[in-house]
């Protein structure tokens, strides 16, 4: 049987405001290509399919666009699809009973039976391979909350403890149902112990001690577990068996280098065969200018030399600066904007730093409320001038500030 696993989609995302319908598109069509040439049998989706839990309804469209394309050119195909942490459970799990008929599996949250028992069979999801017959067994874990996991009386972390025992609970069901030529598949939305993050693009999982859960959650038995929520694809606890996919899409410059990929799974029975890693073509470029931080004049110059193909405003690449200061510029995104006004890119970020800043507590670090309550709004602009630029603010930028703070002051007043 052969699976694909991908996951963070995050559908409906923008970056530094910018629209990334294309580039989604992109991504899904590709998808839908590679679901055709690859003959999958089952398609894996580990969470975060939307950016955040009210997607908007363009983001909703493309994602069941594809749910509609993929069975209509893959008419055998499997889907299970578990909510992850910028997912809202319930609107993703709402068509379900409409996706079902269609081989679509989707489980939005972890709920319990009239009894309050763990409803493993909504956990447990048959694989049936192009002949209809089960091939494997899915256990299609959604992001788990501390409501979703049973509680342990332990002298351990409950959360981490209550998330061991329902995979237990999960594979236990499997392991009844399953013949032994059957495999048994895991999803996950979760952070794993080791695990490497992006940073920048990637909203921190922590519930009560723990943000990062051991890889012996999994047990010998599964054969394979597709990971969502770290955006950088790779392998858990050193074992290939356990992955995160990655996300497809650089969610951030912090992805610039990354390579986006899809996981080919091969299952030989109730084995793990091999696993493939699929790259994704990227279909809009990530440029820094320049790759550490230099002088406003020779970023500037750079620009001035940029020479780009002309592209459609949506394929036009996205642009990071990186300027090195030595007193602020309050023109300087102008300057920026006038040297690239003719260019086919898109200026997504200007980051700037002063060489020899650093903070500490001697730069005016606060350390109780009646520090901060003795504060006036002129010296928190000057210690975070000093702490930013290390030197203090200038005489006519104090007086711009004032000027701004009684404007403000008056736009507020009663």
């Amino acid at each position: 049987m052969r699976l694909l696993h991908t996951a963070d989609w995050h559908l409906g995302q923008t970056l530094h405001d910018f629209d990334r319908s294309y580039e989604h598109r992109y991504f899904l069509n590709w998808l839908l290509d590679t679901l055709e040439s690859e003959q999958a049998d089952a398609l894996l989706i580990a969470g975060d399919v939307f950016d955040n839990p009210n997607p908007s309804a363009e983001a909703q469209k493309q994602f069941y666009h594809f749910l509609t394309e993929a069975k209509r050119r893959t008419p055998h195909l499997a889907i299970v699809i578990i909510a992850g942490n910028h997912d809202s459970a319930g609107r993703l799990e709402a068509p379900a009973p409409l996706l079902q008929p269609f081989n679509i599996t989707v489980v939005g949250a972890a709920s319990s039976t009239a009894h309050g028992a763990l409803a493993t069979d909504r956990l447990v999801v048959p694989l049936r391979d192009r002949e209809g017959e089960i091939a494997a067994w899915c256990l299609a874990v959604p992001f788990l909350r501390p409501g979703d996991v049973p509680q342990i009386d332990t002298s351990g972390d409950p959360y981490l403890e209550g998330v061991r025992q329902l995979y237990q609970r999960a594979l236990d069901a499997a392991l009844q149902r399953r013949s032994s030529t059957q495999a048994i598949i895991a999803l996950g939305h979760c952070h794993m112990s080791g695990g490497q993050a992006s940073v920048d693009s990637e909203r921190r999982i922590v519930i009560g001690g723990a943000e990062a859960l051991p890889a012996d959650i999994f047990a010998p038995e599964i054969a394979y577990a597709a990971l969502g929520h770290l955006h950088r694809a790779q392998r858990v606890g050193g074992q290939d068996r356990l992955r995160y996919a990655g996300s497809p899409l650089p969610m951030s410059f912090a992805e610039i280098h990354y390579r986006h990929q899809v996981v080919r799974v091969d299952l030989a029975g109730d084995a793990l065969q091999t696993i493939t890693a699929l790259p994704i073509p990227r279909p809009v470029e990530l440029l820094r200018i320049p790759e550490q931080p230099a002088p406003l004049d020779e970023v500037l110059d750079r620009l001035q030399a940029l020479d780009l193909p002309e592209r459609p405003r949506d394929e036009q690449p996205y642009l990071q600066l990186r300027i090195s200061l030595t007193s602020p510029q309050p023109g300087l995104r102008t300057q920026v904007e006038t040297v690239l006004d003719p260019k086919p890119v898109r200026l997504a970020r200007i980051e700037t730093c002063y060489p020899g800043a650093a903070g500490g507590a001697s730069e005016g670090r606060f350390q109780t409320l009646d520090d901060l309550g003795r504060l006036q709004p002129e010296d928190i602009f000057r210690q975070l001038h000093q702490r930013r630029c290390h030197t203090a603010p200038s005489s006519e930028l104090l007086a711009a500030f004032t000027e701004l703070l009684a404007a403000a002051e008056r736009e507020n007043a009663p």
